[in-house]
């Protein structure tokens, strides 16, 4: 057997700071570039993801295809994402700095297009997502009270009850 299959060909510090500038890099680019890229994902979105993933493997690791090198490097993203998780949980202002806000697509039966164009969605992906969860844009606009992009890419739909006041919380789907 290749003795170079188990030893690692970079110093093990660089196998371990290489990921976790990846993850940390990924995690500022899906903040900046927001929503649209975790929940509706489009033919061109795909092939944007799978380039950038082939790209930064190289990145995170270098001229090493050792099985203890490709270890470190998994553990290290492991690592820094229970890390990132537990300060969000400990202090919930610093969830605020990784993800956004959610975003009000629809209040009141009425459509928000300065929200739409924020986040780069057309009324046509609206009423796409909305389809997918058994909503007819065009016939249940005024009973919808609001439609929120939710910041992990979900959408959430809350309802007027029919000759009520309150709210109904309808569903919550990844799209």
């Amino acid at each position: 057997m290749d003795p170079t299959f188990f030893i690692p060909e970079i110093p093990i510090l660089g196998k371990i700071v290489r990921p976790l500038v990846v993850f940390i890099f990924l995690l500022i680019a899906f903040r900046i570039f927001g929503k649209r890229e975790l929940g509706l994902i489009s033919p061109f979105d795909l092939v944007i993801w799978l380039t950038i993933s082939n790209v930064l493997q190289n990145a995170m690791i270098g001229p090493d295809n050792s099985l203890t090198g490709g270890l470190i490097g998994a553990t290290t993203m492991f690592a820094a994402n229970y890390s990132f998780a537990s300060l969000v949980y400990r202090f919930p202002s610093f969830e605020r700095l990784i993800q956004s806000a959610p975003t009000i697509l629809v209040e009141n039966g009425k459509i928000l297009e300065a929200n739409l164009k924020r986040e780069l969605l057309t009324v046509e992906d609206l009423r796409h997502v909305l389809r997918k969860n058994q909503v007819d844009l065009d016939e249940e606009l005024p009973y919808l009270r609001k439609v929120l992009l939710e910041s992990d890419g979900a959408i959430t739909i809350v309802r007027r009850l029919h000759g009520e006041r309150g709210m109904q919380k309808v569903r919550k789907t990844r799209s």
